[in-house]
């Protein structure tokens, strides 16, 4: 076994409703949730008096969070940064509440149809500078996930943001899906990446039409880089994101399953977990 890791996840992916996302994880024997949404709404909408209940609830039944999923830096690079920075901060106050070291974020979304990033890159930068100086001066740490679309969706890109920020308050996350939906060789993207990943995102999915599928079974070169993740000492978490609601290819996984078109959460959820399950007992 793979000693040192913990399993997380995107409990919203479960259920809206905190009880049921709690009652699956509990099932599955997981007890860390990379909380995104819970009861119905983002966790950066609540406010600091409305998360002491839900940090409550997590407290009552033996819960805590591997990060704040938070879409800090999932705007538009054109759109106004005052208000974000604003939410950001609030974000900051929720994860020290939450008892969470990271936040994870990202790195501003391109204009639609752009193909030259690099006239937004001074801005990228102020603006991640303003979110990492934040970071430090209110001892958190920020993760930044690469994600299709933003500044830092390729691995040279995300090479290019670390080599700028990377310190105890700026880290990488890595991303399996999101590289190859952007057409970036994982492999290649690790060899890059290694030195600054503090977090693994467990997702997959194919090259050829960017669907998500089951971790293991598309074109992440999943197995393949959790072995030299594990070979290279990583320790800490491994967070499930899902994203199997609509995934075309349960029949073939299930028997009497041809019926179904759609997964229910907890289906979705427990594949992607037995899935990676299977994938560490193998290491």
């Amino acid at each position: 076994m793979w000693d040192n890791i913990v399993l997380s996840g995107f409990a919203d992916e479960i259920d809206p409703s905190l009880d049921e996302q709690i009652r699956v994880l509990k099932k599955l024997g997981m007890n860390h949730i990379e909380m995104r949404g819970v009861n119905g709404k983002g966790l950066v909408e609540y406010t600091l008096e409305e998360a002491k209940e839900i940090k409550k609830r997590l407290d009552a039944e033996g819960f805590a969070l591997s990060s704040v999923g938070s879409p800090i830096g999932k705007i538009k690079i054109t759109d106004d940064f005052e208000p974000h920075m604003e939410l950001y901060k609030h974000t900051v106050d929720l994860a020290h509440l939450m008892e969470a070291k990271y936040i994870r974020m990202f790195s501003f979304f391109m204009p639609e149809g752009c193909e030259d990033y690099s006239p937004y890159k001074d801005e990228v930068m102020n603006r991640l500078g303003k979110f990492v100086d934040y970071a430090k001066a209110n001892d958190i740490i920020l993760l930044h996930e690469n994600e299709k679309d933003i500044y830092g969706d390729v691995a040279s890109r995300c090479l290019e943001i670390q080599k700028n920020f990377y310190c105890d308050h700026f880290k990488a996350v890595f991303d399996f899906a999101n590289f190859v939906q952007c057409k970036q060789d994982t492999l290649e993207a690790y060899e890059m990446m290694k030195p600054y990943v503090e977090y693994i995102h467990i997702k997959d999915a194919r090259w050829d039409d960017a669907s998500v599928v089951p971790p293991g079974t598309g074109d992440g070169h999943v197995a393949e880089i959790l072995a030299k993740f594990k070979a290279a000492g990583y320790q800490g978490y491994l967070s499930l994101e899902p994203h199997l609601a609509d995934f075309a290819g349960f029949a073939a996984l299930e028997m009497n399953a041809s019926q179904k078109k759609k997964l229910g959460g907890e289906e979705a959820f427990t594949l992607a977990h037995d899935s990676l399950v299977k994938i560490i007992e193998s290491l």
